[in-house]
């Protein structure tokens, strides 16, 4: 027996596979035009239990924010994603392009084309303009006119601690047209005061502002961080069925004196992988989802002591490869309270 390798084709040339045998020479020619049908998207053939997912959200090359937040997260519980990325400003010097409206809407065009746009889940993060905005309602559109069951999670990210970092403009169109497509909505304190249009300064005050918001549109609600006095609160929200009164509770959280970058994004994204998993029981996933995110930030705060730097002097990039085992199972540390 005898073998023989072919050498590398050079341009344009077909390559050619050998086989040597004692008994005859065989030299078979195939052309990738001339190959057989392409393999199916697994996804699609043989789908996951959990769904799958098309996530639109900023994107670095350093650092966890956005998509780099809260993909790896999803897969990691099982879920097929697929990102369409836009660009991140959140450094002083950002380089890249900005993805717009159009060329949104021209990737949706090409998964249509290719049969690839069914989705159970889509996921909005950070969107810095109206064009884009509006854009993604026509996507929430589209796909759910090939899925009906589509779940929309929706992180209205717009500012935080009294400050806007999204055009003004975006409040409106927020409040008025994606409120209302929203499955899941998730905004923090001051972006709830945005859509509801009155402060939040006591838990009463969130439980109405979840009330408000179911009235236009979500089912579920979690405000994500609600500073109360000297407390730091997750208060959530689950209207099961029109007519009844929403299941609501509370998750009382450690505060950390330091500021991490892209915990909003990978909330967003623990907090659909768990209420999915869970889809009637939203304290439950919300309490998998604060315990994750308490240990990953844990973490977070003793790999930067055991480099030699103080935490609480700069924001800091959150550890996300290394927390996978608390993403996978995360030791549930932190219990929800429910309102009567």
């Amino acid at each position: 027996m005898h073998s023989l390798l072919p050498s590398r084709p050079h341009s344009g040339q077909i390559p050619f596979l050998f086989s040597l045998t004692s008994s005859s020479i065989s030299l078979r020619c195939r052309s990738l035009k001339e190959s057989s049908m392409a393999p199916p998207i697994l996804s699609l053939a043989l789908p996951s239990q959990t769904g799958r997912v098309l996530s639109i959200q900023s994107h670095t090359v350093q650092g966890y924010v956005g998509n780099k937040s809260a993909v790896f997260p999803l897969q990691l519980l099982g879920y097929d994603v697929d990102p369409i990325n836009s660009n991140h400003a959140g450094y002083p010097t950002f380089k890249g392009q900005v993805l717009n409206g159009q060329q949104l809407w021209d990737l949706i065009e090409g998964l249509e084309a290719n049969n690839l746009l069914y989705y159970t889940h889509l996921l909005t993060g950070y969107i810095g303009s109206v064009s884009f905005l509006n854009t993604v309602l026509q996507v929430v559109e589209k796909l759910r006119s090939i899925n009906p069951e589509l779940t929309y999670v929706c992180d209205p990210v717009m500012g935080d601690e009294g400050k806007l970092y999204v055009p003004s403009e975006l409040v409106s169109v927020y409040r008025e047209k994606v409120v209302p497509v929203a499955s899941m909505l998730t905004p923090n304190q001051f972006e709830a005061e945005q859509l509801t249009g009155f402060g939040i300064t006591s838990e009463r005050d969130g439980l109405e502002a979840c009330n408000v918001l179911h009235a236009a549109g979500p089912s579920k609600v979690v405000i994500t961080s609600v500073h109360i006095e000297d407390h730091l609160l997750l208060i959530g929200s689950h209207l099961k069925a029109k007519g009844l009164p929403p299941e609501q509770f509370k998750i009382v959280i450690p505060k950390i004196p330091t500021y991490f970058t892209g915990t909003g994004d990978l909330m967003t994204a623990l907090l659909l992988g768990w209420s999915n998993r869970y889809p009637n029981n939203l304290d439950k996933a919300s309490e998998l989802a604060v315990s994750s995110l308490q240990a990953l930030l844990h973490r977070t705060i003793r790999d930067y002591q055991s480099a030699g730097f103080d935490p609480q002097t700069s924001s800091l990039e959150i550890r996300l490869v290394q927390s996978q085992d608390d993403i996978r199972n995360p030791e549930v540390n932190f219990k929800a309270e429910k309102y009567s």
